[in-house]
């Protein structure tokens, strides 16, 4: 477990944080202000809600997949295969680009606290093909995962991080000549055809009691000629129009749509504040994720998708909801066939 939490950062790491402008009094804070819970929520309340959560927020029958070979998939042709929660695979301009990849079958420290639903668990990290870039948003268990990292970096170029989550990885045994880790509004030119930009999201960091050692972040990654955006976990607040505004519009996003809850409003979107989200950074078509494989909240397992779905069509968003496993192309137009419509 003690190698599974990671490190904190420390040395040379610990002083290059010390200079950013978004670490203040040893941790690293939301440009917007950002409370953790709502005013009258408290952990004790919120452990007597999860203590007498109602049965819908885990679904009855196992999830719709679809298992194809990702490693015959073309390079040369704009898809993404989502692999339920926030991982997923994207392919463009002969490149390969895995997100906060998770396959281990849980999102936590230990096995049996946050297990994924059944169905969701149909690729391993072997079944990935070699990677050109592996992208992390933040350092949180459902997001950044010990078991798949292990196995996914021996075939992967580079990894792009937010600031001072290399220390983590590092302990995993990564090479730091690997590791490409980002302040808010730095760019890096990984090749000549992609280009990465750290933007800021309202969340929070951490991989134990001690919170915010680390950024968490959304991209703007820059494919050829395409542009997406990744998301990473956030509230919702005046970040979205101001990355609309400076490297909008793009040709696909993916925003959290999951796990929000009425005890942290400001940390976690509601499917409704996706949507605006979506239109705010001018995405052309947008994919919800964040939701879909693991329980980190009290809604019904389905609840995202019912209602991001009415939010976008009242303002005419491009909604792409794939099932897990299934090769989607950027430009497609939206799937709403509807899968997810069972307890």
């Amino acid at each position: 477990m003690a190698t599974t939490l990671g490190k904190l950062p420390h040395g040379d790491l610990l002083k290059r944080i010390s200079q950013s402008e978004h670490f203040q009094s040893g941790s690293f804070k939301n440009i917007e202000h950002t409370e953790m819970l709502a005013p009258n929520s408290s952990y004790w309340k919120m452990a007597i809600k999860y203590w007498q959560k109602p049965n819908s927020i885990r679904p009855s029958s196992p999830i719709p997949s679809t298992k194809i070979n990702l490693k015959e998939l073309d390079a040369n042709k704009a898809q993404y295969i989502w692999f339920g929660h926030s991982s997923y695979l994207l392919l463009a301009q002969g490149k390969k680009i895995l997100v906060d990849p998770v396959f281990s079958g849980y999102a936590s420290p230990v096995p049996f606290a946050v297990q994924s639903f059944e169905g969701t668990d149909i690729y391993l990290p072997e079944d990935m093909p070699d990677l050109d870039i592996l992208i992390i948003t933040h350092d949180h268990y459902d997001h950044l995962d010990y078991e798949t990292m292990l196995k996914i970096h021996p075939r992967t170029k580079k990894i792009v991080v937010p600031l001072g989550v290399s220390a983590h990885l590092l302990s995993w045994g990564v090479p730091l000549s690997k590791i490409i880790e980002l302040d808010w509004f730095e760019s890096r030119e990984i090749d000549s055809v992609v280009n990465v930009t750290a933007t800021p999201t309202r969340h929070f960091s951490g991989r134990s009691v001690l919170r915010n050692k680390s950024l968490w972040c959304s991209y703007v990654l820059k494919l050829g000629d395409y542009k997406v955006f990744i998301g990473g976990d956030s509230g919702y607040g005046s970040v979205f129009e101001s990355i609309g505004k400076k490297y909008g519009p793009f040709d696909l996003a993916f925003l959290e749509c999951g796990q929000y809850g009425d005890d942290w409003p400001s940390i976690h979107m509601r499917p409704e504040e996706t949507a605006l989200a979506a239109a705010n950074i001018g995405a052309k078509s947008f994919v919800p994720v964040h939701w879909g494989k693991f329980i980190l909240s009290l809604h019904p397992w389905n609840d995202p998708i019912k209602r991001v779905l009415v939010a976008s069509q009242s303002i005419k968003l491009n909604l792409q909801v794939p099932k897990i496993g299934e090769s989607f192309e950027f430009t497609g137009s939206g799937s709403v066939d509807g899968w997810w419509n069972f307890q």
